[in-house]
């Protein structure tokens, strides 16, 4: 049973239409800083924000610093105020993946790794480094295998002739398959969400059907949205 509410925001007219690099990235960041900023209550009563980004996007940790340091939260019953927890669906991708490659939980060989089929080559360099950053490594893990682009952009994914795509998704998700053991396929894009039959066609085609259909394919939204819950859930246990 779903205990949680999702209420949605999306950014003014005059942020980027498609984040396609770091300029974009700062530029959406800076305009929804400043439209949320112009209500003081705007995270009130919420016990989390996921930004649907699929980035290293400066919105996470600036949402996270600002809320604490004007004391907004959520508040329960006889309780104090918690600010809300602020997490980025990259980072989410990143947690469910691992998650999802225990040996116990894939039924592997305890080999497999995940990586992410993304848009523009832009990303591919954008997200190793933050993975990398994230994790707390330098270069290349045993688990990652890497990031490959379609040469999309997000809004593409709306736009362009659906042959193209599945033909631009299915040459990056085979790349990226035919790295290794893959046992994880993150869509390093929100705009890809509903394209995971593309995907898992693709690793059906190149590991065969009972591996192909082992492979784990992750929604970034989905992922934030479970990985906050948990999150908040985790505060409730673990925290005074």
């Amino acid at each position: 049973m779903q205990w949680f509410e999702v209420s949605t925001y999306t950014a003014p007219p005059e942020a980027p239409a498609s984040i396609n690099d770091d300029l974009d990235i700062q530029s959406s960041a800076a305009v929804v800083l400043r439209d949320v900023e112009k209500s003081q209550e705007h995270f009130a009563g919420y016990h989390g924000v996921l930004i649907a980004c699929y980035s290293v996007h400066p919105l996470v940790t600036k949402l996270a610093s600002s809320t604490h340091a004007s004391g907004h939260g959520s508040l329960a019953p006889g309780t104090a105020a918690k600010p809300p927890l602020v997490i980025g669906i990259f980072e989410a991708s990143i947690l469910t993946a691992m998650s999802l490659l225990s040996t116990d939980l894939r039924g592997g060989s305890g080999n497999a790794r995940w990586g992410i089929v993304t848009t523009g080559r832009f990303w591919e360099a954008h997200l190793e480094r933050g993975v990398e950053a994230f994790l707390g490594v330098q270069g290349k893990t045993s688990k990652f295998a890497g990031v490959q682009s379609t040469g999309l952009d997000a809004g593409d994914f709306h736009t362009v002739d659906p042959g193209q795509v599945r033909d631009k998704l299915t040459e990056a998700t085979r790349r990226l398959l035919g790295s290794g053991e893959v046992g994880c396929v993150v869509m390093g894009c929100a705009g890809m969400a509903g394209l995971e039959g593309i995907i898992r066609d693709a690793a059906v085609d190149m590991y065969g059907k009972e591996r192909g259909r082992r492979v784990a394919i992750v929604d970034g939204v989905k992922a934030g949205i479970f990985q906050l819950e948990l999150a908040v859930k985790s505060r409730r246990m673990f925290e005074s």
